[in-house]
């Protein structure tokens, strides 16, 4: 077959089908990690080493010491709070002054956070005294000055209970994510001073190995249940009542003045709260007395009093029982915690009370801790 000038020699499928086109043996082909340098631990090539000669079993620790030495403490990566504290001892209460953050862990994906902070009163129920500050949006460095205030706090509260205060980054389409915290227990406190603070944020510290995934989750919430504590005495809120006996009318008039950090029994996180009180041994239920109710609250004002025509001599067989309740329509209420005062009774109610018999003609005011042990065997 003739080939004209400038044309392309042509090779028939047998020809080509003859040819030898085995490459050889197959080569691995290159990765692009074969292109970098490669340094144990992340480190760059050491210096080489002017001196006497060093022994291979030292050089593994040098090169961790070094790696551990440039890894920064997580902690002081959280950021620090300035806050302050006041035990009011006449009026019970304690008062929680939140300043400033600075320095705070960022927690979105623009670098920032939208930081609030969040309190709790250790140990207890931690929905019933829960207190948080507002959100402030895209800031490392937020300035709440707010000040939120326990009410109905005890000398006895400020020797075994501890403040935890949390600061917490909002989302709004998925859980609030933790950030730090610190914890004071109150007894550092002195009556009716302030203290200040400026305190380095901390993990966080669950109370048990269970609570550990939600303590991530839910809010930044720790459950702080004891096992070894009497479910009996899990507290739901407090009660400020009055006791005076009146000698002219031979009457106890009993005050509901307000009660605090309720716990809440209803889906939107509050209660629709009211008062009951019974004056027993009450075989007929005549001594039964109710509050009006309060709509969507944690801390009702009530101050009402109900006036029991009784002996002043009969108070010693008497016992005041002070049930907490919350409403609702079309079923039954349900039982947020209660209290008795009396003979029967110890610590504080029973004090209250025996100040009462004591004192008469006078009022006396105290703070209780209301429980979810129903008393006696009431039913709403």
């Amino acid at each position: 077959m003739t080939q004209r000038k400038g044309e392309k020699p042509t090779i028939s499928i047998q020809e080509h089908m003859a040819i030898d086109v085995c490459p050889g043996p197959i080569q691995p082909i290159k990765q692009i990690s074969d292109y970098f340098p490669r340094y144990p631990r992340g480190l760059p090539a050491a210096a080489p080493h002017v001196g006497p000669p060093r022994s291979p079993l030292s050089t593994p620790s040098t090169s961790v010491s070094a790696a551990e030495s440039e890894r920064p403490d997580e902690d002081t990566t959280l950021g620090t709070l300035e806050f302050s504290l006041q035990y009011d001892q006449e009026n019970n209460a304690l008062h929680c002054t939140i300043n400033k953050a600075k320095g705070l862990k960022p927690m979105d994906h623009n670098g920032l956070s939208d930081p609030y902070v969040k309190l709790h009163l250790l140990p207890g129920a931690s929905k019933a005294n829960k207190l948080r500050t507002k959100t402030l949006r895209n800031t490392l460095h937020p300035v709440w000055n707010e000040t939120l205030t326990y009410y109905g706090i005890t000398d006895e509260d400020m020797v075994r209970k501890t403040l935890r205060i949390s600061v917490c980054d909002e989302d709004k389409f998925r859980h609030n994510e933790f950030i730090g915290e610190t914890r004071i227990p109150l007894k550092k406190l002195k009556p009716n001073q302030v203290k200040s603070f400026n305190n380095c944020l901390e993990k966080q510290l669950p109370v048990s190995p269970t609570s550990i995934d939600a303590a991530y989750r839910s809010e930044c919430f720790v459950s702080e249940v004891n096992k070894t504590e009497d479910k009996s005495l899990e507290e739901r809120g407090r009660i400020m009542i009055s006791l005076k006996y009146n000698t002219q009318k031979s009457c106890l008039v009993v005050g509901i003045i307000r009660c605090a950090h309720l716990a809440a029994m209803d889906a939107n996180g509050f209660s629709d709260p009211y008062v009951k009180t019974y004056l027993k041994p009450d075989e007929n239920k005549k001594s039964k007395h109710k509050t009006a109710v309060k709509k969507k609250t944690l801390n009702p004002e009530f101050n009402e009093e109900f006036c029991y025509d009784i002996k002043y001599a009969d108070l010693t067989k008497k016992t005041l029982e002070v049930t907490v309740w919350d409403y609702d329509i079309g079923k039954s209420n349900d039982f947020i915690g209660g209290v008795s005062l009396g003979i029967n009774a110890n610590g504080e109610r029973l004090k209250h009370w025996f100040d009462c018999l004591k004192n008469k003609d006078k009022k006396i005011e105290r703070w209780h801790t209301l429980t979810n042990e129903l008393p006696g065997s009431l039913n709403d």
